[in-house]
């Protein structure tokens, strides 16, 4: 990245401004502006997130919120209300109170003298689900939003639930929320009610996996924010962006496809990584491309950003198996509009162990060579299948992308194409439809998509999931009669792919996935009935113009960042262990950032997160995951310390969360509370 600080604005920023809202809570405000704007009003641009702005999200901060004040923007960076050092408690995601103080501080925003009554938001993961959720209640001074990583479906598409199948990710993330709400304010900005803040907020925490694990069906919990509900209620431009080693890609083309406003798309290789900070690479001049979508939509400048394709995205080229990646090799690519007109569906049916391709199809439709009606494959796969699968959504630390997945073929149902005799790329979302039946009542069902090359890897390019009792409705689910037979349809992960010539196309499935996906009650045979099963790819045909130059973007650059020292190291850990004389396998994670030192503040803080994941054999009940974090903030004779430790397990009718939240203020503990909750298994 290259640092700039020679721009257009001469900048000042205030750390702590305080904002109140109508119900007396005061959120804190870090605030970039143009020197000039005292005496020439700028439009705003809000970033809403629970992240800590004066010490975990600093150095990012540092980064892209001078640089874009530096070009004539507000720049304003809020803590949500219960987290960093706003008052009062958080006590879920997205909740009303949520929302309706970020109107009342776009409110406050646009009544500032230094505010020209315009507004924008941006942010990336919680920071983009805020700004679309608010652009869909329309205040009136908000003109434009850029997002990035974010989903407008809550249930389907976000990292508690995917086809209707309980995520790992579900526990993780609510780990991570219960150490962020539980953390103290800094006594530097709040002053002496520090201590009365933080007992607050443990006072009045629980762990958020309880309440997510009790809407396991898409109801009105789920329905709240999540915009897909209704496309028409957002009227402001939108710039949306997310990576294919992301969970959120599949975003970005559903508001391509259903928004009817001005609006961009743009989908790199990049995991759950801003676009200019992007790994795996290479990353781009996000920055630039976000200021020119400011200076049109809230300076009215004509500056061509609405020219060129709808959606830009970056065509990955085949890359052996890993965990990590530097760089991705492809290409930039463009379409016009989403759904491509470029784009079509190709139906391959399905047929003893082989991917046909569509014209065999073509003919086997005619009723020649017709496969005798009925005829089945079966699949009933261990729970080791998944060991590899990696994260639901990459952070690329630790290394956490699928590895290999021929041991995990090893457990599963293995379609396999022809070697193809030339380049074939797809961009979009695959699909499996089955023609099958199960053994159980409960069941699940793991396609994964994988570019095999000739010596044999396999590289998983996408997966999708599905909990076959809400294989018609996740708001109703039923349980499945033992031997009937069903069709069934599995949505993949939308990607951008070429498979070059030589290398096969792998569909494998399984009926299990742990432990990205928490599995059935029991294990169930899968019979999946040949020909009558299909697998569709999305192809863009490899002569189709690609509509972007070479390089569409220039280099990322941005401010330089804050001066951070690393007083202790970091650690990282990913490992998948195996006992063969009890039959105990485990994946062990660790993702520690070591000790910071934040020179400006003179704050030490620290923060380490350890995820394990278990399982006995094939036991399906034996499944267990535990989410501990301990954060820490030092400074002078101020040391505080919060551990949260959160275990969930099951039996065939429920699940069972334990935790603790442990405080501790000098070495002592001032605050201990210890929860053992029961929450049924519904058809899950």
């Amino acid at each position: 990245m290259r640092y700039v600080t020679n721009l257009p604005y001469a900048t000042k920023e205030e750390e702590h401004v305080t904002i109140p809202m109508s119900d007396g809570v005061r959120l804190s405000a870090h605030i970039w502006r143009p020197t000039s704007s005292d005496h020439e009003p700028v439009p705003a641009v809000l970033e809403y997130i629970p992240y800590r702005k004066r010490d975990l999200t600093a150095v990012r901060d540092s980064i892209h919120h001078p640089y874009i004040a530096g070009h004539g923007y507000a720049c304003v960076r809020v803590d949500l209300r219960g987290t960093g050092d706003s008052e009062g408690v958080l006590r879920d995601e997205y909740l009303e109170r949520e929302q309706a103080d970020a109107e009342e501080v776009l409110a406050w925003l646009a009544e500032q003298p230094w505010c020209d009554g315009s507004t924008g938001m941006m942010g990336i993961s919680w920071g983009a689900f805020a700004a679309l959720q608010v652009a869909a209640r329309r205040p009136p001074s908000l003109k434009a939003i850029v997002i990035a990583s974010f989903t407008d479906d809550r249930h389907a598409d976000d990292m508690h639930y995917m086809g209707g199948a309980l995520l790992s990710d579900n526990l993780a993330e609510a780990g991570t929320m219960f150490a962020y709400g539980t953390c103290p304010p800094d006594p530097a900005v709040v002053g002496d009610r520090w201590r009365e803040m933080w007992h607050e907020r443990l006072e009045n925490t629980e762990p958020w996996v309880l309440q997510w694990l009790r809407h396991q069906r898409r109801d009105d919990y789920w329905r709240h924010a999540s915009v897909c509900e209704d496309y028409k209620s957002v009227l402001c431009p939108v710039l949306a962006s997310s990576g294919w080693a992301d969970g959120y890609s599949n975003a970005v083309t559903r508001l391509l496809g259903n928004l009817d406003v001005p609006r961009k798309g743009l989908i790199g290789p990049w995991s759950h990584k801003f676009p200019h900070l992007g790994e795996p690479g290479p990353a781009i001049g996000y920055l630039q491309e976000v200021v020119r979508w400011w200076d049109h939509w809230l300076k009215g400048v004509d500056n061509g950003v609405m020219d060129g394709p709808m959606l830009r995205t970056w065509m990955q080229d085949s890359v052996p198996p890993s965990t990590s990646y530097e760089e991705r090799p492809g290409r930039w690519v463009g379409e016009p509009d989403w759904p491509s007109p470029h784009i079509r569906p190709v139906t391959h049916p399905l047929s003893r162990h082989r991917i046909e391709p569509p014209q065999e199809a073509a003919r086997n439709a005619t009723g020649a060579g017709e496969a005798p009606d009925g005829e089945a494959m079966t699949v009933q796969s261990p729970l080791s299948v998944g060991q590899f699968a990696g994260k639901w959504a990459s952070y690329n630390a630790p290394p956490d992308l699928p590895y290999d997945q021929r041991e995990e073929d090893g457990g599963s149902l293995v379609f396999d194409s022809e070697p193809l005799t030339e380049q074939l790329e797809i961009l979009g979302s695959p699909s499996v439809e089955l023609d099958l039946s199960v053994s159980e009542p409960v069941a699940m069902v793991a396609a994964r998509l994988s570019d095999v090359s000739p010596d044999g890897a396999a590289t998983r390019v996408s997966y999708g999931l599905l909990n076959l009792t809400r294989r018609d409705s996740t708001e109703s689910p039923e349980p499945l009669e033992p031997g009937r037979r069903y069709r069934a349809t599995i949505p993949l992960n939308g990607v951008a792919q070429a498979f070059p010539p030589g290398h096969r196309i792998r569909l494998s499935l399984s009926t299990s996935y742990w432990p990205l996906a928490w599995p059935p009650p029991k294990p169930a045979l899968l019979s999946v009935h040949e020909r009558s099963s299909t697998l569709t790819l999305p192809v863009r045909p490899v002569d189709e113009p690609d509509e972007v130059p070479p390089s569409p973007f220039a280099e990322p650059e941005g401010t330089p960042p804050i001066v951070a020292s690393q007083v202790t190291p970091p650690e990282e850990r990913w490992e998948v262990k195996r006992d063969l004389v009890g039959y105990h396998s485990e994946l062990d994670i660790v993702k520690d950032r070591g000790t910071v030192r934040f020179e400006d503040i003179g704050l030490e803080a620290g923060r380490r997160a350890h995820e394990r994941y278990t399982a006995v054999a094939d036991d399906f009940t034996s499944v267990g995951g535990e989410s501990t974090w301990t954060m820490r903030f030092r400074r002078d004779d101020w040391d505080v310390r919060v551990v949260t430790h959160t275990q969930l397990r099951c039996d065939e009718t429920d699940f069972f969360v334990d935790a603790t939240l442990d405080a501790y203020e000098a070495g002592r503990r001032v605050f201990s509370r210890t929860w053992n909750e029961k929450v049924p298994r519904d058809l899950l």
